[in-house]
Formats: C-alpha cells, structure tokens, sequence
C-alpha cells in the first residue's frame, strides 16, 4: 500500500503495564506518589534557583532549564498513564498519539543536548577555570538551551513527518502505556523496514553522538581533576559524579532502546517506565538535593516562606 493518509484508525488501544486490578491499583498509587513528587522537586529547584542570587551561574541557569524539560517529560503520558489504571479500556486518539510521540521526541531530543552543554560548562569551569566567567557568559547559556530546544524540535518533527502519514487500517493495539514510536510504525498497513531503518538512524544519530561527546568531555574532566591535589577538587570531583551518574542513567535507556528500538522484551515496558516516570524525579535528586549550595539555598527559602506566614 502506498504512503499519503489513507488512515482509517481513529484511536489506539493502549495494553498498559498489567492486566490486574490489583497491581494496576498498586500502580495508580506509586506512579501517583513518583509523579507529585517529580513535578514538585523539579519546580522546587527552579524557584529555588531563581531566588538566590548566590545561584546566579551558568551551571545552575542549566540546572534549572533541565528540571523544567522533567517536568515536561514527566507529563507527556504520565496523567494520561495514571489515569488508565482506573479505566478497563484505554485508548488514545489519533491525534493524542500523534503528538505524545512528537513531545517525547521533543524533550528527550532538548535534554540530550542540555545535558551536553552542562558538560561543557564544567569542562570550561575545570580545565579553564581563568577564562569560565569569559566564555560562560549569559549570552552563550542562552544560546545553549534555544539549541536544545531548536534540536529537539527539529529531531522529533523528522520522525513525525512520515509517521503521521503512514496508512493505519486494521490493528490499533500499542502494546505499552504510551505511543511509542517504533511500536505504531508496526501498526501501519505496509512494509515499514525502511521506515524503521530511518528511525534508527535518525535517533541513533543524536543519541550517540551526544553520548560519546559527554564521555569524551567527562575523562578530559576526570583527568584534570584527578592531576590536581587542591582542596576544590573533591568538590569538582562530587558534582562530576552526579552529572555522570544522570549522563548514565538517562542515556542506558536511552540507546538501549534506539539500538534495538523493534526488539520485543518484557523489560521494555519497565524500562520505559523508568525513562519516562522516574528518571526526571532522579534528577532533581542526584544534583540538587546532595548539592550542599542547593541545600542551603533551599533552607533560606523554606525559612523566608514560613516567616512570611506567621505575619
């Protein structure tokens, strides 16, 4: 069958994570629970950040435009996601899964290449620390997060172009909790190999070249800091940590499913639920809340909170 909208699928049917009342309840309450406290810990830093003036840096500018693409990954099917546990059919329109694909694409696309302007800023803040203040400048912080945007925008409507065209005419069941892109590929009435090659080109272009530039700029850093017997270099040394530890945990998955994004596993349901539901509480976690500059920030504003109630 040849390609143009010879759609004839209205909605899909999404399979979700269990067919159980009882585990699909257990789940309602702990996705509920990792959901609240995703969005509240990611808006938490942002006004912490943005009511500090001792946080007026590039790293934490970064940091808090990171926590506000969370708070957008975390809600593009997470509700959605929470509220079919309470319902026996779940579906999705046509167009909801349409655009559930283009944001997941959008913002995964955006925080790849946040997270390696991150590492640029600590590449440039460690190895050339008398000319950071120069090069980090507001002007480049800008320029970096309008390219994260303008990337994954770019990166998620070149997946979006043929897919939204592609002739759906029988089978509607995604047999996940979201529109995952390579799983509605399958959906269409026609020989997708060359449309899932192109899928895997285009997404595996961007996620391991992002990849290897943030391992390369990291062992730069790593062996900078390890050179050097100075008393900031333990600190240096404890925030590369967590931003290694986020790289890790958001790229595992990440090209896990972008190399073997048709592979059918019992793991890649979780695994998409840990990509999309627990990684951006993760985050907030792992670079704030042990960062002991957040920490404080943080404590002046509870205090300066509860004193504004008792007047």
């Amino acid at each position: 069958m040849a390609g143009g909208n010879q759609s004839m699928v209205s909605e899909f049917v999404l399979l979700g994570l269990s067919n159980s009342r009882e585990v699909q309840f257990f789940f309602f309450v702990i996705f509920t629970i990792v959901y609240v406290a995703s969005v509240l810990g990611n808006i938490i830093i942002i006004l912490t950040i943005a009511s500090d003036s001792h946080l007026n840096s590039p790293m934490y500018f970064l940091l808090s435009n990171l926590s506000f693409i969370d708070i957008c990954q975390s809600s593009f099917a997470t509700p959605k996601m929470i509220a079919d546990f309470l319902v026996e059919h779940k579906t999705i329109s046509f167009e909801g899964c349409m655009a559930q694909i283009f944001l997941l694409h959008s913002f995964v696309g955006s925080e790849m290449i946040l997270l390696v302007a991150m590492a640029y800023d600590r590449f440039i803040a460690i190895c050339k620390p008398l000319h950071y203040s120069t090069i980090m400048n507001r002007r480049l912080c800008i320029i970096f997060v309008a390219l994260s945007w303008t990337v994954g925008i770019l990166h998620s409507v070149s997946h979006l172009a043929f897919t939204v065209d592609l002739p759906f005419c029988g089978p509607n069941e995604v047999d996940s909790f979201f529109c995952d892109l390579p799983m509605v590929i399958e959906l269409a009435c026609m020989d997708t190999y060359e449309m899932e090659i192109m899928t895997l080109i285009n997404s595996g272009l961007i996620s391991l070249s992002c990849f290897l530039a943030l391992i390369i700029s990291y062992t730069v850093i790593l062996v900078t800091v390890r050179s050097r017997s100075s008393s900031g270099s333990s600190k240096a040394l404890s925030t590369l940590t967590a931003h290694i530890t986020v790289v890790i945990l958001f790229f595992g998955p990440c090209i896990y499913f972008y190399i073997w994004p048709f592979s059918r596993l019992s793991l890649d349901k979780f695994l998409s639920v840990f990509y999309t539901v627990c990684t951006p509480l993760l985050n907030p976690i792992i670079y704030s809340f042990r960062n002991e500059d957040v920490k404080s920030a943080m404590r002046k504003l509870q205090s300066r909170y509860l004193n504004s109630w008792k007047y």
